[in-house]
């Protein structure tokens, strides 16, 4: 589900009657959270995604950041939960299936122009999880309200950043996707089989040493996996990602 702007630049997402009436009751810790793919629930204290907490995804365009993000909301939307992606660039149907998205129980504002914060202001609480790409480093204040408004209304917010200083408020838990590298590409010959990333995940509480997780984003059948390699820093230069998965 895609929904652009309106004339005054204003992402008014009309939402399914399902969504603008639901009332989510949260009573029990299981309740409180949100399932996540088996390959990445280590980087997560609980395990899963939870509710009103703020995640940011940081790392270099191209790198397997937004591959990473929007596997995040694969489960839940699998699940039968809504999700909602802001100012993330398309992925295509082929690779956001492949992820496990559930493309009916996502809702797409591709170009919420200036207004991406109150966009992901007005989903947050409409569904389970969001992930949001501000078009430069956000503001404090903006920064500020929409964590504020995610742990009120108990949805997940997932920042997508190009580095860390882009989201100015400390979040819940802070992953950076580092040193990725395509494999399966020879000199002139070979094709595509996965791009291998390292991933350093860290957790505001309790505050740790980040543990660093190598992963495949994606891996060969378009899903994210663990790679059982320790992360090493590549020995030669990344290779183009295609134009459908970043």
């Amino acid at each position: 589900m895609f929904v652009s702007t309106d004339q005054g630049g204003r992402a008014k997402p009309d939402l399914p009657a399902e969504l603008a009436a639901r009332a989510r009751p949260v009573s029990t810790a299981a309740s409180r959270l949100l399932p996540l793919p088996d390959a990445l629930a280590a980087l997560f204290p609980d395990g899963a995604l939870r509710r009103g907490s703020t995640t940011l995804v940081a790392g270099s365009p191209g790198g397997g950041t937004t591959t990473l993000a929007l596997a995040l909301l694969s489960t839940v939307s699998a699940a039968g939960g809504w999700c909602a992606a802001v100012g993330v660039a398309d992925p295509g149907v082929v690779a956001a299936v492949e992820l496990g998205l559930d493309l009916r129980r996502v809702v797409f504002v591709p170009r919420p122009a200036g207004a991406w914060a109150d966009a992901t202001g007005e989903l947050l609480g409409a569904v389970e999880a969001v992930v949001v790409r501000p078009p430069g480093a956000a503001r404090p204040v903006a920064a500020r309200r929409l964590a504020a408004r995610a742990r009120e209304r108990r949805t997940a917010l997932v920042v997508l950043v190009d580095h860390a200083g882009g989201w100015p408020f400390g979040p819940d838990v802070s992953l950076t996707v580092r040193d990725a590298e395509w494999e399966g590409v020879g000199e002139g010959h070979g094709h595509l089989q996965g791009r291998l990333a390292a991933v350093a995940a860290a957790a505001r509480h309790p505050a740790a040493s980040p543990a660093v997780h190598r992963l495949w984003l994606p891996s060969s059948d378009g899903s994210v996996a663990a790679s059982p390699v320790c992360p090493a820093s590549p020995t030669r230069s990344a290779t183009t990602a295609p134009a459908t998965t970043a």
